[in-house]
């Protein structure tokens, strides 16, 4: 068993799989989380077959009660939390007079204050121990708004303060904070289905490579303390910026 372990929230198939899989390569116990417990049997097998331990949790990040019960199991269960990665997406396009209430405050609730309830629930463990990481997942809304994004933007501008707000916060408490801006497509099935022109660079190295992604998030976790990095960029060498 591991003594250690990393949360990663929004592990899907593509980013958050490979940060769970590159973290359970170096011996931390992954546990993987998205809403729906089933979805995750693929990626929590694979990790196993390669050697490492995966622990699959269907909760809905946006709830404070089951992200607060998450943690305790966690620690209680597997081993002391010493990663975590908030990778939720909620990446959607609406004109702004097509923009609901509905539709602005659940992409809110998914990029901004989930994350904010899982790295508040990371903070309370990681400070009484004097150590861990703590990662939020960022994208080219994080700086800037486009056309048809105020939705997005405005939440991922949101993440982008938290990110900033804890890292000046716990970083004298020893916790490493960081935000990462993913800025350009990622090498998914989703890409592959939606944007084919897009993802035809893949051939160019012209998409981001999720293995390659995840590892600079662990670079990022592995960094010593008297050169921590708190805001990273990811983009294919083509990428217009």
């Amino acid at each position: 068993m591991a003594d250690k372990a990393v949360i990663v929230v929004g592990a899907g198939d593509a980013l958050g799989g490979a940060i769970a899989r590159r973290f359970a390569r170096e011996g931390y116990a992954a546990v993987v989380v998205r809403r729906n417990a089933d979805q995750l049997e693929p990626l929590a097998q694979a990790i196993r077959e390669a050697g490492g331990e995966a622990h699959p949790f269907g909760v809905d990040a946006r709830k404070e009660d089951q992200v607060v019960d998450l943690f305790q199991r966690v620690e209680a269960e597997i081993a002391p939390v010493e990663a975590c990665v908030f990778n939720i997406g909620a990446n959607v396009r609406f004109p702004i007079a097509e923009t609901t209430a509905r539709v602005y405050f659940k992409v809110w609730e998914m990029a901004a204050f989930a994350g904010f309830l899982t790295g508040r629930e990371a903070a309370r463990r990681m400070t009484a121990r004097g150590q861990g990481t703590i990662l939020f997942t960022g994208a080219t809304a994080s700086l800037r708004g486009s056309d048809g994004f105020a939705a997005f933007a405005g939440a991922k501008h949101a993440l982008r303060a938290l990110a900033q707000s804890m890292a000046r916060e716990l970083g004298p408490k020893g916790v490493h904070v960081a935000h990462t801006i993913i800025d350009g497509a990622i090498d998914t099935a989703w890409i592959a289905e939606n944007f084919p022109e897009r993802y035809a660079a893949k051939a160019q190295d012209g998409i981001l490579n999720p293995e390659h992604i995840a590892d600079a998030y662990w670079m990022l976790h592995a960094q010593p303390r008297d050169a921590w990095t708190h805001e990273l960029d990811l983009r294919p060498w083509m990428e217009a910026w």
